[in-house]
């Protein structure tokens, strides 16, 4: 077997056992075999020694899994909710006492960038998209309108691009320093949004990315942020082609899972000095 010589069968390792110093006896017998591992297991309850059942592969992935109890039956855990308990509380009053202190600070700002919009082009200040957030639920995302009234994209199935003829001239501006995300902290307020989370992809986009790239819409399992992990690694502006998509799905992944008050907090700092301004963003 494998190169190796066999000893003996299963009596003939118990008299070994009873005549040389065993510590431990690993049976490696395939899961599927319910039966023969339970005989075995059996017979081996006659030796004083350790006995472990090698894992099958998929074993192996979840070796560092939780084990739960339900009714007396142990059970691995292979997922849980990425925000619960007390973290679901803590994010909740974090998003909400930030966002409106920081929309209390800016309101002047806003109010600015609003009456520039009106008198740069006609149509309203505020654009409003439809797009997937926590669970895969639709939501009404709000942003600064940054294009012509007459190219409105309702599914946003064509993105910006460098010198797009749709973008307005003060929407440019807006663009590049990230300006025009400020109203969503109105989102964050409804409870649609978090400041830092995935960024929440137009309907097109995830309709079209959720057959090609594996675990995209992992995305959604918590709610979509302002800024994020993403983000701050420059990971912004035109998807061209699906690995960038594929990046940004993978830091996406990564916060949801290492989630934490100090990630939160590190994101929205570096944010401030790498998260609104970036070469990409057009």
């Amino acid at each position: 077997m494998e190169g190796l010589k066999v000893l003996g069968d299963l009596s003939d390792l118990l008299l070994y056992v009873r005549s040389n110093a065993v510590d431990e006896i690993v049976v490696a017998i395939s899961w599927a075999r319910e039966e023969r591992i339970g005989g075995v297991l059996d017979r081996l309850r006659e030796a004083p020694v350790d006995v472990s059942l090698a894992p099958e592969p998929l074993a192996y992935r979840l070796a560092d899994r939780r084990v739960d109890d339900i009714g007396g039956l142990p059970l691995t855990v292979v997922q849980e909710r990425p925000l619960s308990g007390w973290s679901y509380v803590i994010k909740g009053i974090e998003d909400r006492v930030l966002a409106l202190l920081i929309l209390i600070m800016i309101a002047p700002i806003l109010l600015v960038i609003a009456i520039i919009i009106r008198l740069d082009s006609p149509g309203p200040a505020l654009f409003r998209q439809q797009r997937y957030g926590f669970n895969n639920n639709v939501f009404t995302v709000y942003k600064f309108r940054s294009m012509r009234t007459d190219t409105g994209d309702a599914r946003g199935g064509k993105q910006a691009t460098r010198g797009d003829p749709r973008i307005t001239r003060i929407g440019a501006f807006l663009r590049k320093t990230s300006l025009d995300e400020l109203p969503q902290l109105f989102n964050v307020l409804q409870g649609d949004m978090s400041l830092v989370g995935p960024r929440p992809h137009a309907v097109a986009h995830n309709e079209e990315y959720e057959g090609i790239i594996d675990q995209y819409l992992g995305r959604h399992k918590v709610k979509p942020g302002i800024t994020g992990w993403a983000q701050i690694h420059g990971l912004r502006g035109e998807t061209d082609t699906p690995d960038k998509m594929e990046m940004r799905v993978q830091y996406d992944l990564y916060y949801i899972d290492n989630w934490s008050l100090w990630l939160d907090i590190k994101i929205l700092f570096r944010t401030l000095f790498v998260g609104f301004v970036n070469p990409n963003a057009y």
